[in-house]
């Protein structure tokens, strides 16, 4: 059994570039241990940009929030929203403007306009083949 060791040895170290194989396996080993660390960068790198991204939109929408609210209280402190409040609050007009009161209906006249509009007889809708003869012949046609 010794001799079946030694000999497997002695074959396997002048038989083939052993020496050469570990080497191949080395460099093998070494490039692929660096890529995967480039691709691990790489990720964290576009994860970190999605944050940068995510807080920079988050910044310019507070901006743009603070614009926006400026924006409206220069407006409430304006003198046409200060007439335009007063005129809808209080009921007060611009000098020289007229307002027409009326008087409120009464409870016939509001009956009054709602029969009408429940009682009216609607007339029957032609047929489709009656619509599509005046819609060929000219039926609709106003002078």
């Amino acid at each position: 059994m010794n001799t079946h060791i030694k000999r497997f040895i002695y074959h396997l170290r002048y038989h083939y570039p052993i020496r050469e194989i570990i080497t191949v396996l080395l460099v093998g080993i070494a490039i692929v241990w660096f890529i995967w660390g480039s691709v691990q960068a790489m990720q964290k790198n576009y994860e970190l940009r999605k944050v940068v991204q995510d807080r920079t939109r988050q910044a310019e929408l507070v901006e743009l929030e603070t614009l926006a609210l400026e924006y409206e209280q220069r407006y409430l402190q304006s003198e046409e929203y200060q007439r335009l409040s007063v005129r809808e609050r209080l009921g007060y007009g611009d000098p020289g403007e007229k307002v027409l009161v009326l008087p409120a209906n009464s409870t016939a006249s509001s009956e009054g306009d709602a029969a009408p509009a429940t009682q009216r007889a609607e007339s029957p809708r032609p047929s489709n083949l009656s619509q599509w003869g005046t819609f060929l012949f000219g039926g609709n046609v106003r002078d």
